[in-house]
């Protein structure tokens, strides 16, 4: 079984730097992509829903999806009694069904090891001229996450671009939205890009 990196972490994880974060994107996100109310979504890495349950009032329905079962735990308590949502516990990979017309992602596909893999299976369960929305950080020198494993230090968006277009996606745009200021240094201030990118799917 799969590690839950977020385990210790999941009761404390809405501090107001972390929506802000979210709100970050979910701003940009509107900027570029106008959700339609007939549309049925999915979040990859939906943690304790900041970004999805703001979303989720503007389309029918929202497949949220993630690996730890503690984030999903913060995240049930808030939709309790929402008939529209749809929790799944586990890599999006597992899920199956064809029928999703709006995915987005918000700080999680760094968590991903296997990014091309991963597309491909969204294309798999996307229908035609999906949009998909990344929002993760540009490549940096490790010390966002200093000593945490993950498997990405960011991205070079040329990359995961071409890793998109490759999986059967069109590219539309891809920006710097956010830039991130964090001490990881005593005294020194190290600064983290944050790029959404939105591509539909071919």
């Amino acid at each position: 079984m799969k590690m839950d990196y977020f385990i210790n972490r999941a009761t404390n994880w809405d501090t107001p730097r972390r929506i802000s974060m979210a709100n970050h994107f979910v701003n940009a996100l509107l900027e570029h992509v106008e959700p339609k109310s007939h549309w049925k979504g999915m979040e990859i890495g939906a943690g304790t829903g900041l970004v999805g349950l703001q979303l989720l009032q503007k389309v029918r329905s929202m497949v949220l999806v993630d690996t730890s079962v503690k984030m999903l735990d913060v995240l049930k308590k808030k939709i309790k009694g929402v008939k529209n949502v749809e929790i799944v516990s586990s890599e999006v990979t597992d899920y199956q069904v064809r029928d999703i017309d709006f995915v987005f992602s918000n700080m999680s596909f760094h968590h991903i090891e296997d990014i091309p893999a991963t597309l491909e299976h969204v294309y798999k369960i996307t229908q035609p001229n999906a949009v998909m929305v990344i929002g993760d950080l540009r490549s940096e020198d490790g010390s966002f996450h200093q000593f945490d494993p993950v498997p990405h230090r960011g991205f070079d968006t040329d990359e995961l671009s071409e890793w998109v277009e490759n999986a059967g996606f069109s590219v539309k745009s891809v920006n710097t939205y956010n830039v991130l200021k964090r001490e990881r240094m005593q005294g020194k201030i190290s600064e983290y890009e944050q790029f959404i990118l939105v591509a539909e799917r071919k």
